[in-house]
């Protein structure tokens, strides 16, 4: 087999068909789809049912709920493919998306191929663009080139990774950034990724996933930078230390304020804010270094949209102003 594709389910009976439909119409023949349901109580199993019957490439297996980590880490158990994909059930991807980045695999002996995000909306329809380091070349050996470290958007879903990446690393339970916490220590195992800058994958952005009220789960982004320092720091790549200031200045500086934006509690908002602080001084990082990040080799603060870049700079300064907000 040469790619194992693991669609984790947990009540997504509205969205499953057409993610379903997506992986069967893959141009790549030998493939198997291996779909967990994670104790869902809608009707998402029925679903699963009639698709099993319709292709034979569909292997579906029932757990106790346990979570996104638990269901993928289920899902590695049983896959049996030379590369491992992963697809959130309320998603859907292009035709090509795995037989181009199997070709690639091979092509390049890469551990990690990587493709393009576009979000879509409830009907389909895409409204962002979500690039993957376009300024790098396809084939990127880590040890001359090692910026896609301090960059990389740390998504499982557009990456296709060869298995044995798994025999020592798994997903961490029960908390949030399980990708955030996996996907760089998959990286530092690595030699060589590739990539295609092509959007293969369509990333759903529902409302609620929006509008939902973010809470202290949040601190977990610190768990789980500090567990990929660990990782850097005995892996083959230790020497380069700005990469790392670069994922946690990416990762754990702005990500994690794009969380405490939507933090409805104030208290536990500040608490958030004075925790960003301790990890700065932590990882001696300084405002300078995060107002001049880079990324793609534009200046990141500068290229968001002026609301975010007027929230960040606030936050920079004195974030007691947004706490007044």
């Amino acid at each position: 087999m040469k790619v194992s594709v693991i669609v984790p389910v947990y009540n997504m009976s509205k969205y499953l068909a057409k993610c379903l439909d997506s992986l069967l119409a893959q141009t790549l023949e030998d493939l198997e789809i291996i779909v967990v349901n994670d104790g869902s109580t809608d009707n998402s199993q029925e679903i699963i049912d009639e698709y099993v019957q319709k292709s034979e490439k569909i292997k579906a297996f029932e757990k106790p709920n346990g979570g996104l980590s638990d269901a993928r880490n289920f899902g590695l158990e049983m896959a049996v493919g030379q590369y491992i994909g992963f697809v959130d059930s309320d998603d859907f991807v292009s035709a090509e998306m795995f037989e181009k980045m199997y070709e690639k695999a091979v092509e390049y002996q890469a551990e990690i191929v990587l493709c393009d995000l576009e979000k879509v909306n409830e009907r389909g329809e895409a409204f962002r663009d979500l690039p993957q380091s376009p300024q790098l070349p396809e084939k990127i050996e880590l040890e001359k080139d090692f910026r896609i470290f301090g960059e990389m958007a740390c998504f499982a879903c557009n990456k296709l990774f060869k298995k044995e990446l798994f025999q020592n690393h798994k997903f961490m339970k029960g908390i949030h950034f399980e990708d955030i916490e996996l996907i760089p220590k998959l990286v530092l195992n690595s030699k060589i990724i590739a990539k295609i800058n092509e959007p293969f994958y369509k990333y759903f952005e529902r409302e609620d996933s929006i509008t939902r009220t973010h809470t202290a789960k949040g601190f977990d982004m610190f768990l789980a930078i500090e567990n990929v320092k660990k990782a850097f720091d005995e892996s083959p790549y230790k020497n380069f230390e700005e990469e790392f200031v670069r994922f946690f200045i990416f990762q754990g500086y702005y990500s994690f304020l794009a969380y405490v934006a939507y933090v409805k509690d104030k208290k536990l908002k500040a608490e958030m804010f004075e925790e960003l602080e301790k990890q700065r001084e932590k990882y001696k990082i300084s405002k300078v270094k995060i107002r001049s990040y880079k990324r793609f080799n534009k200046n990141y603060l500068f290229s968001l949209p002026i609301k975010k870049q007027i929230y960040y700079i606030i936050g920079f300064i004195c974030p007691k102003l947004i706490l007044l907000s």
